[in-house]
């Protein structure tokens, strides 16, 4: 064995995996395909993590990837492409190498979903976004149209508004799905919201021009000049990993688990984002410690949890 336990995926889940694993005397690694962090890189800021009233995204990760260095390998830029399940474990193989491990957590989070609508992915990059953090800066003192109506959704129109753009907010809903005091606040600062709305057609030649809008009541459709799109309307999990090994997903595709983060193959685990539910950094974090420790089931490893 090279491992004996393997955590993919570096977000908050990952790196909290990591650093129980290895105080609890399990020989494990991080395997990364990016620089870890996930989608939390992106917020542009946090209130609610215990112990930080205001924090970054950025900030954050890079304090939860610095404490688990202290502990844990981490393989950066290493991606796992294939795995599956063997006599006496898992058999991984990335874009490096091929590694076995006894026991496998899978902390691969979400990624954005799309509007899918004609112009998004011909002008991606080019007036429309998945990320306030990252491009909210190339807009300032411009029209702007947030899509969404979650707490995300809220706070990158709120970052985007205090950047100095114009903000308008569209919802397909008649209520935002987002906290109370987020949607005060959006009012409070003259935020725009147009609810009962979809997008139907993002519109320019080289860049973002206009949004075709359609109401979902009345089915009116009308036009609202904009410079930028930032699209915020959920997530999908990334479980494909899971599916070569016969992991059970719900019918969304996140992973389902036990309240020991047990999926229903012995020795592989889930936690954080891709496991669905409440998906917040504090739950992921409490998940992945839970499932660091509950792998000594099958390390022949005792812990006194259990």
């Amino acid at each position: 064995m090279d491992y004996e336990l393997a955590i993919i995926g570096a977000g908050p889940a990952g790196y909290t995996a990591g650093i129980y694993a290895s105080r609890a005397g399990i020989h494990c690694v991080i395997f990364e395909k990016n620089q870890g962090g996930g989608l939390v890189t992106e917020a542009p800021v946090i209130e609610n993590y215990t112990g930080f009233t205001r924090i970054t995204g950025i900030d954050l990760m890079d304090k939860m990837k610095q404490h688990a260095k202290q502990w844990v390998t981490i393989k950066d830029n290493e991606e796992v492409l294939q795995n599956k399940k063997i006599t006496t474990g898992v058999q991984l193989t990335t874009n490096q190498g091929v590694y076995t491990t006894k026991a496998l957590l899978l902390c691969t989070g979400t990624e954005h979903r799309r509007l899918d609508v004609p112009g998004e992915e011909k002008l991606r990059g080019r007036g429309i976004s998945y990320c306030a953090t990252c491009d909210g800066f190339f807009f300032k003192n411009k029209k702007v149209l947030v899509v969404g109506g979650g707490n995300s959704a809220l706070i990158e129109a709120l970052y985007l508004q205090q950047i100095g753009c114009q903000v308008s907010l569209i919802h397909r809903r008649d209520i935002l799905r987002g906290e109370a005091t987020l949607e005060k606040e959006m009012q409070r600062k003259g935020i725009t919201i147009i609810l009962n709305s979809v997008v139907e057609k993002i519109i320019g030649k080289t860049k973002v021009e206009k949004v075709q809008i359609r109401n979902v009541a009345t089915n009116k459709k009308t036009y609202l000049n904009s410079d930028g799109v930032f699209i915020s309307i959920g997530e999908i999990p990334q479980s494909s990993l899971a599916r070569p090994l016969n992991i059970h997903l719900d019918d969304k595709g996140y992973i389902q688990t036990d309240h020991n983060q047990r999926t229903n193959i012995k020795g592989i685990y889930a936690a954080g984002d891709v496991t669905g539910g409440i998906k917040q950094i504090i739950t992921a974090c409490a998940q992945g410690a839970v499932a660091a420790l509950t792998s000594t089931e099958v390390l022949g490893k005792q812990y006194p949890y259990y």
